[in-house]
């Protein structure tokens, strides 16, 4: 920090992509913090240093960081954002460094207002990440996962046509190129898949995309030959990873215009297009001041080199072309989903015998198992995401990693929530259960049961097409609020198809500045849930397509929407109590157990149907009868 002549430096989670995960040589906040979690961010000042994450990673986050650090509650009342936190650790004249590879154009632009006003200046340091010159030898390598081909039967449309249909939108938009920068977005327009970042099949690249061109730039050792004849066919371009920026400037000095994601696009992208029309017009200056040899020489600045006519800022419209899924991406994940059910009953009947007969069986050994069994599926390539195995207070740590040698054994008397999901050749899945071996307690059955609650209440709900997730939200949160209860999470993702587990740019959750408005064929995830601090957590996730319902009257002119289920795997009927249920809410547990086993049993057999057979049996409240299901269990 001194050599770089800065008094603060801010280590954000993410890549030059603007990913969630970022691969193992790029985690530099990991690095410097120890914390470990998918969200947060890092500053150190030459006194102090602090950690900003939310509430999905507080009591992690408590449990990581070393002593002398001091953890941020973000989105906590009297919590200070980085900008404001900066501001009062700080001198008026002061600098806050930052690497601008790494943050995006929006992020390092509201950082920089708020410390103007405090009379502090933030300074990109273009001369390399400040984390890495610590990290040195001991940084991992780039990563070199091969590039694969994601089959264009899987993938429901061919690069020909998704490139004819992104440049119609750049001549809408009046742009001359687009830098695509966000990894799942190159990997979806090229139909291509890698590895780069731990279960995302992602590999790292760019793509820019003009009316003549489309290039790939990426480490040319991972371009299979496969890979290699599948872009070539496509006629895509392939350059190395470091060449985007020179590319892009030289774009920029001939007078094309950039579309660049002012949410997404690394700053270092947007300066460097913006330095490049800066030299173009001060050499043009240059020129006109000096005495004219002849009179076809320019006597004036192109107007299109000009600063406020480099750069189109606009949400990249590839992201919502992504999230609106086509029919065979949707077969895709159905068939994804039937695998990785059929998978589960195998892998929970052998948990619940094992727990029941006695074994002594580590959180970590479970996640291990896991995944030894859903590989015996088609097409099975990797976990979606590392699956989270929390026994009793580790389930209230919302994303808890088990570890072997540091993790807790399954407790035969007590709770465990289990979150996995996994990617196969069609599709992406996760899903979360919470089970019980022994006798849970009023309060649990209470908690879960009212979880159950809301899952159901957003499953079953109809709205207009467009309508934002954040008013869907409420449907979920509705039951946990009538008893003072809440979580501090999302309810609801994107899935990408056979990509990242986590997608935008539609969600449902209280943040109601996402106004994406939620159309048919996307994917989400519904996942409401509870968390006992030091004692229980309890979530139920399911995945759904967004579908059109059929409603009597369209009022507006407009769709009316709701879900289809996509998870199929039975949820724990002994944690509930039925007597807090409605008889509708009944009606659905026994409906959606009677299609899993409808559409799950054919694909299973031995321990893991008769597992399936007894979890999907009807239930009842006490004093009903459903006779349209057969026997039923009453509570």
């Amino acid at each position: 920090m001194d050599e770089a002549k800065v008094d603060a430096y801010v280590v954000p989670t993410e890549d030059p992509h603007m990913s969630e995960y970022a691969p193992d040589c790029m985690a530099r906040r990991a690095f410097i913090s120890g914390f470990t979690g998918s969200a947060g961010t890092a500053v150190v000042t030459k006194k102090d240093a602090a950690l900003w994450t939310d509430g999905r990673y507080f009591l992690q986050a408590e449990r990581e960081l070393p002593s002398s650090w001091t953890l941020v509650r973000a989105g906590l009342p009297g919590s200070p954002d980085v900008g404001t936190w900066l501001a009062t650790n700080l001198s008026k004249g002061e600098k806050v460094g930052i690497d601008p590879w790494i943050h995006t154009v929006e992020g390092a632009r509201s950082m920089r207002t708020q410390l103007e006003e405090m009379g502090i200046q933030l300074a990109p340091n273009f001369g390399g990440n400040l984390v890495d010159k610590v990290w040195n030898k001991e940084r991992p390598p780039m990563p070199d996962i091969p590039v694969r081909v994601h089959p264009v039967e899987l993938a429901g449309k061919g690069v020909g046509d998704k490139l004819m249909e992104l440049r119609k939108q750049l001549e809408e938009k009046k742009a001359d190129a687009i830098v695509v920068t966000p990894l799942d977005e190159v990997a979806w327009l090229l139909n291509i898949r890698g590895g780069d970042i731990l279960h995302c099949p992602v590999t790292l690249s760019y793509v820019v995309v003009t009316q003549e061109s489309c290039t790939l730039y990426v480490d040319q050792k991972k371009i299979t030959e496969a890979a290699a004849k599948h872009l070539q066919g496509a006629k895509v371009e392939i350059k190395n990873y470091e060449g985007v920026l020179e590319d892009v400037q030289d774009l920029a000095r001939k007078g094309c215009k950039i579309w660049l994601d002012p949410a997404k696009a690394n700053l270092a992208l947007y300066e460097g297009v913006q330095d490049a029309v800066k030299d173009v017009i001060s050499s043009q200056k240059r020129k006109k001041s000096q005495p004219k040899k002849r009179k076809s020489e320019a006597d004036s600045v192109s107007p299109a080199l000009s600063l406020d006519a480099a750069v189109l800022e606009a949400p990249s419209p590839i992201a919502m072309a992504k999230a609106i899924k086509n029919p065979a991406e949707l077969e895709g994940m159905r068939e994804a989903h039937l695998r990785d059910a059929a998978a589960l009953a195998e892998f929970y009947a052998w948990l619940e015998s094992s727990v029941l007969s006695g074994e002594s069986l580590e959180e970590a050994y479970v996640a291990q198992k896991l995944i030894e069994i859903r590989s015996k599926q088609i097409g099975y390539l990797d976990e979606s995401f590392s699956a989270i195995v929390g026994v009793n207070s580790n389930g209230a740590i919302i994303h808890y990693k088990p570890e072997f040698g540091k993790c807790k054994t399954l407790d035969p008397k007590g709770m465990l929530l289990l979150d996995c999901g996994a990617q196969y050749d069609c599709g992406t899945t996760d899903i979360t259960r919470t089970f019980h071996f022994g006798e849970p307690s009023e309060y649990q059955k209470e908690c879960y049961t009212r979880v159950l609650q809301g899952h159901i209440g957003l499953d079953t709900a109809t709205f207009p097409e467009g309508t934002p997730g954040f008013v869907l939200d409420g449907y979920a949160r509705r039951a946990l609020w009538q008893a003072g209860l809440d979580y501090r999470h999302g309810t609801g993702h994107g899935v990408g198809a056979a990509l990242n587990v986590h997608e935008g740019p539609q969600g449902v959750s209280p943040r109601y500045g996402n106004q994406t408005g939620i159309v048919a064929n996307m994917i989400l995830s519904n996942e409401p849930g509870y968390y006992e601090d030091g004692a229980f957590g309890i979530r139920i996730e399911n995945l759904v397509i967004v579908k059109e319902a059929n409603t009597s009257t369209r009022f507006g002119g407009v769709a009316y929407l709701g879900f289809e289920q996509l998870t199929l795997v039975p949820i724990e009927v002994k944690l509930l109590d039925l007597g807090l249920l409605t008889t509708e809410e009944v009606k659905w547990l026994n409906n959606y157990h009677a299609k899993v086993w409808e559409m799950v049993s054919p694909r299973c057999s031995g321990a893991a149907l008769e597992w399936l057979k007894a979890k999907t049996k009807p239930v009842c409240k006490e004093g009903e009868v459903d006779k349209t299901l057969g026997p039923a269990m009453v509570a």
